[in-house]
């Protein structure tokens, strides 16, 4: 029998089930929801199986599949799940920190009271995990950053973040995959592509990946 509660069961318009677990977000729970994922793909009349934080939508077809069954179908899954069978890849990163990749790292170091070379170090020596992929086209929410980094986000907002910056923004670190509009402090840059429409797939980061930041250069 499984530890954990099963997840909260909520309607979206008439084809979509909502799969939520109460907070807070933690990896194992994550990686219930990864198990969930996998295990629903399979289920016939389900469409697309889409991971958030600490939820997951079911898109069905009501034709083939009712909200009754659907339901029974994920309660009676929810304790057989074996969480540790989803395990991604370990991806590296490499960054150049500060300068003007970074231009954040020294207000991250003012507001942690560490310099900005022990902000990079602390950064790069921790193991990130991808919880999932949003706001924008490939653009990773990840778990893992060490606690004494966190900082909250800019007060005003940037109109034009660089594609391929790395940012802290509260408890999180991710990497814009393209120029967007957004308020996470930067830290650095990376030359790796996060997002091209025409690979297969599209996005460098898939939810279940661990990631590590590599320093390349750091500028203070």
């Amino acid at each position: 029998m499984s530890g954990f509660p099963p997840p909260r069961l909520h309607l979206l318009g008439d084809a979509a089930l909502l799969c939520d677990l109460p907070a807070p977000a933690t990896l194992a729970q994550q990686q219930r929801i990864w198990a969930l994922a996998e295990h629903a793909r399979e289920w016939p009349g389900v469409g697309e199986t889409l991971p958030g934080m600490n939820n997951l939508t079911l898109t069905f077809d009501p034709v083939v599949v009712d909200l009754d069954t659907l339901t029974a179908q994920v309660l009676e899954a929810w304790p057989k799940l074996s969480a540790g069978a989803v395990s991604g890849r370990l991806v590296e990163i490499p960054v150049a920190y500060g300068g003007e990749h970074g231009p954040d790292l020294a207000d991250v170091a003012a507001h942690t009271g560490l310099t900005p070379a022990e902000v990079v170090r602390r950064h790069t020596g921790a193991e990130y995990v991808v919880y999932l992929l949003g706001f924008l086209p490939g653009f990773s929410f990840m778990g893992g950053l060490p606690p004494e980094l966190a900082t909250p986000r800019r007060a005003e907002p940037r109109l034009a973040v660089p594609a391929r910056s790395v940012g802290i923004g509260g408890e999180q670190t991710g990497i814009y995959p393209l120029v967007s509009p957004g308020g996470w402090q930067l830290i650095g840059r990376t030359p790796l592509e996060l997002f091209d429409p025409a690979a297969e797939p599209p996005t460098l980061l898939r939810p279940g990946d661990r990631v590590r930041f590599v320093a390349e250069s750091v500028q203070a």
